[in-house]
């Protein structure tokens, strides 16, 4: 692939190589990612997801998952509409909202691959954990507002790039289906193209609103 997969740029460098990837970075929207040809099948993908034990019932991870739960609330209506994308194989996310008085559906590519709920709109769209294993982030990203209704929100988790020498102490790199990896300046450079409100809350939390 000689363009970005986000915003299709041709200006690429070279960023940082590991023992098992090469990682590129695009000049234009910044977006770190994985030489496409060092990527997962889908198969090897799914079988590292199945891994995952994510338990509606654990605690802890209702308490990882409330900065981004507590950041929709504030900002969205009562009783609204929403979808959680890439909501794994034990959705939580979307009980902690529908707790709240919110109607939820559940897409995932693995675990719940529903067309249907592909096809509507929604008030919001919740994606935790989910951009960095993006294959085709363009394509998803114009997904999502397609999905969300004017004046929604995208409510998205994850850990942000910020510079090279960090990037190669980084814990999440390693993570085999992590694929993509945005930058404050990535979300900034899509907000504005695409003339979304763009909010960050503390490290890890973006989010972003379609404009009415």
């Amino acid at each position: 692939m000689n363009y970005c997969p986000l915003c299709h740029s041709s200006a690429l460098l070279d960023y940082y190589q590991d023992k098992r990837r090469a990682y590129l970075q695009c000049q234009e929207c910044e977006l770190v990612y994985v030489d496409p040809e060092q990527r997962l099948d889908a198969k090897a993908e799914k079988a590292h997801y199945d891994l995952h034990e994510n338990d509606p019932n654990d605690d802890g991870y209702r308490n990882f998952l409330s900065r981004i739960a507590d950041s929709m609330l504030e900002r969205i209506k009562p009783s609204s509409e929403g979808l959680d994308f890439g909501c794994g194989p034990g959705p939580t996310l979307s009980l902690m909202l529908e707790e709240q008085g919110h109607k939820m559906s559940l897409y995932d590519l693995y675990y719940y691959p529903s067309s249907e709920v592909l096809a509507r709109t929604y008030d919001f769209v919740t994606a935790t954990e989910v951009i960095e294993h993006l294959y085709h982030p363009d394509k998803v990203w114009q997904q999502w507002l397609n999905l969300v209704k004017p004046g929604g929100w995208i409510g998205l988790m994850t850990k942000m790039v910020i510079d090279v020498e960090a990037f190669a102490k980084w814990h999440y790199k390693n993570d085999p289906t992590h694929v993509v990896f945005f930058s404050r300046n990535t979300f900034k450079y899509l907000a504005e193209r695409d003339k979304l409100k763009l909010e960050f809350v503390g490290n890890d939390v973006i989010l972003l609103r379609k404009p009415q």
